[in-house]
């Protein structure tokens, strides 16, 4: 069971699309989207709240220099006292407010989803950052495997030299250069391994998943359509920018509606309604209040055309961002298609190398050539079966690009 558990743990398997889906359950950022979700509500429960009853509560003291007093001699009426009190509770209701309300709760509800189409179009664009570590990643595994390769080769050659110093067939000092090489090449894994070290713990910040020396970066296949169509989150974006800027409009349609209230006043004071009667009294007052902003000197007419430039402004920025992501959308195409010509001529250089690799061996073999002559030979071919895996994994990258470009 222990080894079975072994080999299932030693072949799991990390796939590009599986970052990518990581990457937008785990990374934070993706938290904002709930906690708009809970602002929102709060906002919309305080905006509902003005539609129901208001009560205040007001008190005051207070004592005047003079009073108003009867100018009648003998008439019997106490002029007011110059202290007074008065306590009282008014209850405000809001009768017809012109649809100003739901005008604002439609706002909140049109910021919130632009909030949170903001917040994916930051999540998409780390994407390719995603992209970016993972290819990165499977261009240095390549390379460590052609660095085995190459040391196996050089070990086996290495032991051919030995031997045939050996014998006297090989002068002594070859073994050394073959020797150096493998110490350097020691040196290149040194390297990579910590690259790729750097890279996987960047990657697993981003994914939220510790990604383990046993996990095997798979090679993906990535098909992709040639189009023009472009499907990215920050189209949405702008069209509920534009939604946010019509609820605007709503509200400023709204804003110089009439206004119908209805109030009622209980208290008690000294004096109460009857200022001639200097005692306390219990008094009560009910009504009702229109409101209605008639003129604004235009103030309300120049917000709305500051909105519609907006709009404007906001069509622009769209135009903008498609014209940018077409002209960067033809970049990888023509990249695409310079990597394919570098695939085909590098296949056709490591063939020449090894044919030349061949002719090399057999004169380090017969004394010919010095071991030197042989490392040249060998790190060529190296190098161009290493620029092979580049560009195969570069062609990758760029696909890989070039579809989360499109947004697809």
């Amino acid at each position: 069971v222990l080894l079975m558990a072994f080999n299932t743990y030693s072949q799991q398997i990390l796939t590009l699309d599986e970052c990518q889906k990581l990457l937008s359950i785990n990374y934070p950022l993706i938290q904002q989207i709930s906690l708009l979700e809970k602002q929102n509500e709060s906002n919309l429960e305080a905006i509902q709240a003005e539609k129901l009853p208001r009560l205040f509560l007001e008190g005051f003291a207070t004592y005047q220099s003079d009073v108003i007093e009867i100018p009648i001699p003998n008439s019997g009426v106490e002029p007011p006292n110059k202290d007074q009190y008065r306590a009282s509770l008014t209850l405000n209701q809001l009768i017809y407010g012109g649809g100003l309300i739901d005008a604002n709760a439609e706002f909140k509800t049109a910021g919130l989803k632009k909030q949170q189409k903001q917040v994916e179009v930051s999540m998409y664009q780390l994407k390719k950052e995603v992209n970016r570590l993972y290819f990165s990643i499977l261009l240095i595994i390549e390379k460590n495997k052609l660095l085995e390769a190459k040391r196996n080769q050089l070990e086996s050659k290495l032991a051919e030299l030995k031997s045939g110093i050996k014998n006297g067939v090989i002068l002594p000092s070859s073994d050394k250069v073959l020797e150096a090489e493998l110490l350097k090449i020691n040196q290149q894994f040194v390297e990579t391994e910590a690259n790729k070290k750097i890279l996987v713990n960047t990657l697993s910040s981003l994914i939220g998943r510790e990604v383990g020396n046993q996990v095997n970066f798979q090679l993906p296949e990535i098909p992709y359509n040639i189009d023009n169509q472009i499907y990215r989150p920050e189209l949405e974006l702008f069209a509920l920018q534009k939604e946010e800027i019509n609820s605007s409009e709503t509200i400023l349609s709204k804003q110089n509606s009439p206004q119908l209230f209805g109030f009622a006043t209980g208290g008690y004071g000294n004096p109460g309604l009857d200022v001639l009667d200097n005692s306390f009294q219990a008094f009560y007052i009910t009504g009702v209040k229109l409101s209605w902003n008639v003129f604004d000197w235009n103030a309300n007419k120049k917000k709305r055309e500051a909105l519609a430039i907006n709009k404007d402004i906001v069509d622009n920025e769209a135009q903008v961002f498609k014209l940018n992501t077409s002209v960067e959308l033809n970049r990888y195409l023509t990249d695409i298609a310079k990597i394919e010509t570098f695939i085909r001529d590098d296949q056709q250089i490591i063939d020449l190398q090894k044919e030349v690799l061949i002719s090399t061996e057999s004169q380090l073999r017969n004394g010919v050539i010095t071991s030197s002559a042989y490392i040249i030979d060998l790190t060529n071919l190296y190098e161009a079966e290493n620029m092979l895996s580049t560009h195969k994994i570069e062609l990758l990258l760029v696909k890989a690009n070039y579809k989360t470009t499109k947004g697809n």
